[in-house]
């Protein structure tokens, strides 16, 4: 999942039970697209955009939004969209935990 030149470390979705959550989100909201729109097009270029932020994410780790106090010390939560990326920074690798919609109730969530 590393760009040309980006660190394949640099970036993790790492396992939560059997699958890695992240990535099941995603999973999730390509289906979704797919179905609704009918088209497979359609839902891949609904979902590049998000995976594009991973790169960003990874260059640029500081720039999503502390949520130390609201969810967990140590997450980071970045917009795009109507969805949100919920990462956190672990030694020089943006781990990424959930892409979920930013209405979703994140306490609940993360208390699964």
């Amino acid at each position: 999942m590393a760009a040309p030149g980006l660190p394949l470390n640099s970036i993790r979705l790492p396992v939560d039970g059997t699958l890695p959550r992240a990535d099941a989100d995603l999973d999730e909201i390509w289906y979704y697209t797919a179905k609704e729109s009918g088209s497979v097009e359609t839902a891949d270029r609904f979902i590049d955009p998000i995976t594009d932020r991973f790169y960003l994410l990874s260059d640029n780790p500081d720039i999503g939004r502390r949520r130390d106090e609201y969810l967990r010390p140590g997450l980071r939560s970045f917009n795009i969209g109507q969805y949100l990326i919920i990462y956190r920074i672990e030694n020089e690798d943006v781990v990424i935990l959930y892409v979920v919609r930013g209405s979703r109730n994140l306490e609940a969530l993360l208390n699964d």
